[in-house]
């Protein structure tokens, strides 16, 4: 029964032993969803509170939650270089739901940009941002 979430985790990209952060946490949150990502990492997922580097960090994010680009730059500080950012939003249709437009104009003016986007749960699809590095 939880293969579904983990199939949709698997499709992000951690890996064993990474750190990766959560913000955004809510009644709304694909457990199925956590429990895949937490099942790849092997361990549990870090909250806000987490004052460490991280390898990654998963964004669960609302039209109503305020100001995107603030929380794309407050997620990015703790973020070790090259590390994944994903932003789970509301599909459309449903309570909450962000337009890509939008989401692509707050990860530009982060400093990101959305690499892809993919239907990741039942109620929710997920972003993936990139950093505008030079070269590699």
């Amino acid at each position: 029964m939880g293969s579904r979430g983990g199939a949709g985790a698997d499709r992000l990209g951690f890996s064993s032993g990474q750190v990766i952060q959560e913000f955004g946490y809510g009644d709304d949150v694909d457990d199925d969803l956590r429990s895949g990502i937490e099942e790849i990492i092997g361990s549990e997922l870090v909250d806000e509170d987490f004052d460490d580097v991280t390898d990654g960090v998963i964004l669960w994010w609302r039209d109503d939650d305020g100001d995107l680009t603030d929380a794309l730059v407050d997620v990015r500080a703790v973020l070790d270089e090259g590390g994944l950012i994903w932003v789970f939003t509301r599909k459309a249709g449903r309570s909450g739901h962000v337009g890509h437009n939008e989401i692509e104009e707050a990860a530009t003016t982060a400093g990101l940009h959305a690499t892809s986007t993919l239907a990741i749960a039942a109620d929710w699809s997920a972003t993936r941002l990139g950093t505008r590095s030079r070269g590699r």
